[in-house]
């Protein structure tokens, strides 16, 4: 890891200096401001914000990296894994990078500025991160990825079996006489690169069922997003007769659309939903979930970073991956199709 010393060698001035084009660069003269930024730059120099105060010790801070503070995964994921660490005198540092790899980089970089000693993080979609990401490791940051892992990632994780969890949903659907089956969401390998939705199609296909590709659409893991694609499926000349929502918020935003087209659950459409949260209980009917073992989740991951932190394993010692099962729970929001959409397939 490069010093302030290291960047002063290399520009050619001295750590004050040096020092000096981080703190207050408008005292220094345009060339000598270039020389320290390029060595900055060259060197991959990062100040250490927290340095003074941590001589003393090891840090009792762990980042976390959510993809969304307003999805209440994350916000359970948090507070569970938060108990578990403060049992053992650490403390939790949220951050959100809103499912974005290039949202994700500074926000990483402010985390190893506080001096994190670890960060759970559920990746951003994209590549902007990845090199750093690297990079934190070999400085000796343990680094625990959750909820989606990104192809080729040798990091520790922990997540939900996304495939098999899928396949149930379908194979659900299916068994109720379902054939036009839409997810809120299409595989695209860099916006929306999730397990979810790339084992969609392949699940129908293992049941004889192919994806319309009007159903095919490429959509963010929102509520208005979702609530804007369930309306234009819903307005197609051949719309599905059931819909599968990626996430809890996204079932939000597609519940709303049904109700605005004045359609009713499950005697017009079925609609199932990934995460079993408060609400998908308490309307009528009651919302069909895939329940996702958050707690559990949680507390794996809270202590993968326990081990290594107290046990000073490095991070390359402590890769191993923890796949969880989801459990369907059936509600009332899912029924057969109409008879005449099971004969003629319309």
């Amino acid at each position: 890891m490069s010093t302030i010393q290291d960047v002063a060698r290399l520009a050619g001035v001295s750590p004050t200096t040096a020092k000096r084009a981080l703190r207050d660069p408008d005292k220094l003269t345009p060339e000598t401001l270039l020389r320290v930024q390029a060595a900055i730059e060259q060197l991959h120099y990062e100040p250490d914000v927290r340095a003074g105060s941590l001589r003393g010790g090891q840090s009792r801070t762990v980042g976390l990296v959510v993809a969304s503070i307003v999805e209440p995964f994350f916000g359970q994921f948090a507070r569970a894994a938060a108990r578990h660490l403060k049992a053992a005198d650490y403390t939790l540092i949220i951050s959100e990078n809103e499912y974005s790899a290039r949202l994700e980089l500074p926000e990483l970089r402010r985390l190893y500025g506080q001096r994190v000693a670890a960060i759970m993080l559920r990746p951003g979609y994209g590549e902007d991160s990845r090199e750093y990401l690297e990079r934190l490791r070999g400085r000796g940051l343990f680094i625990l990825e959750y909820d989606y892992v990104p192809d080729g990632s040798a990091f520790p994780s922990v997540m939900l079996d996304n495939a098999q969890a899928m396949r149930e949903a379908v194979a659900h659907l299916h068994g109720l006489g379902h054939t036009r089956i839409a997810a809120l969401g299409a595989y695209d390998p860099l916006v929306h690169p999730e397990g979810r939705s790339r084992t969609f199609p392949k699940a129908m296909r293992e049941r004889g069922l192919e994806v319309p590709p009007e159903y095919q659409r490429m959509t963010l893991l929102t509520e208005d997003t979702a609530y804007h694609l369930t309306h234009e499926l819903l307005g197609l000349p051949n719309p599905p007769s059931a819909l599968i929502a990626l996430t809890g918020t996204q079932a939000i935003g597609a519940f709303r659309a049904i109700r605005e087209r004045g359609l009713s659950l499950p005697a017009d459409l079925s609609l199932l939903t990934f995460d079993n949260y408060p609400w998908t209980a308490l309307v009528e009917p009651p919302i069909t979930v895939i329940e996702q073992p958050v707690e559990q989740m949680a507390e794996l991951a809270a202590n993968a970073v326990l081990r290594a932190l107290e046990g000073g394993l490095p991070p390359q010692k402590t890769a191993q991956h923890a796949v969880l099962p989801g459990r369907l729970i059936v509600r009332g929001s899912c029924a057969p199709p109409r008879q005449h959409e099971m004969v003629s397939g319309r």
